[in-house]
């Protein structure tokens, strides 16, 4: 299964932001959406959410066009939509939070019950269970969102600016949990950020967006290799950056290695002498 826009054209005023764009995300795969601001990375995203509407194009779930679908039937139809803003509600705990979205599910309330304990466990929400949402961590109240985008098993999430507002670690743990998705659940993800290195680190494939076209698209490692690509979005710094820390990963890799070996090597002989010792 998939999700896919074709020629996606949308106009404000009669100027052109999105002009014929066409993507598409598979299950079990993680695409991005980039962009500089004003490029139409955002109208985009938002006409195959279905917050905006298009002038003209498709978006298909598979061969069923639900380009004039309403956000509430499409996710009935299996894709949940993440914003950028806090979507919890401050006042409930996190468990009262996924109780309220699965009580829209068709289920005993004990089956609900089970549901968002397996929810917590799976974003490791578990110990904040009874803590109200005004009270979480960006990086948790993120967790606590991607559990409520689950709870009616979408076969494809929309991830908007999904990193923004959190802490470094909050980052890996997001993208953990969003391989995760991909990996075991086999769900779909396609995500727009504007942390380029986080969005590269997670994603099979990318879309550069520029003058509301496709301007390049393919791995992360072709877009990087790509030298009018890295002169139009990445920059040569960046590149560089990416060596730098690959370059200093692998010096520390080896540091820990021989670290390894050398306390190995210690215990070895002092194991030796002790035998020595006892004889």
């Amino acid at each position: 299964m998939k999700i896919s826009a074709q020629n996606l054209v949308k106009s404000y005023r009669g100027t052109p932001v999105v002009n014929g764009i066409s993507l598409e995300v598979s299950e079990g795969e993680v695409v991005g959406l980039l962009g500089p601001n004003g490029a139409g990375k955002t109208t985009t995203f938002y006409m195959i959410v279905g917050l905006v509407k298009p002038n003209s194009g498709q978006v298909l779930l598979d061969a069923e066009n639900i380009t004039r679908r309403a956000m509430y039937r499409r996710a009935r139809a299996g894709i949940s939509y993440l914003p950028q803003e806090a979507s919890i509600f401050r006042n409930l705990t996190v468990e009262e939070n996924l109780l309220l979205v699965l009580q829209m599910q068709k289920m005993p309330k004990a089956q609900r019950k089970e549901r968002a304990e397996q929810l917590m466990e799976d974003l490791r929400i578990a110990h904040k269970r009874n803590s109200q949402g005004r009270l979480l961590s960006g990086g948790e109240r993120r967790r606590v969102e991607i559990a409520r985008s689950l709870a009616a098993n979408p076969k494809f999430i929309l991830l908007d600016e999904p990193f923004t507002g959190v802490d470094p670690k909050a980052i890996e743990d997001i993208e953990t949990i969003i391989l995760t998705l991909t990996e075991r659940d086999r769900i779909g993800i396609l995500i727009t950020d504007h942390n380029v290195e986080a969005m590269l680190r997670i994603t099979q494939r990318a879309y550069i967006v520029a003058d509301g076209q496709i301007r390049f698209d393919g791995t992360s490692s072709q877009l990087l290799n790509d030298s009018e690509a890295r002169a139009f979005y990445f920059g040569e710094r960046f590149l560089q950056a990416r060596k730098d820390m690959a370059r200093q990963a692998a010096e520390d890799e080896l540091r820990l290695e021989t670290l390894e070996r050398g306390i190995r090597e210690e215990r070895e002989q002092e194991e030796k002498e002790d035998d020595h010792a006892s004889d």
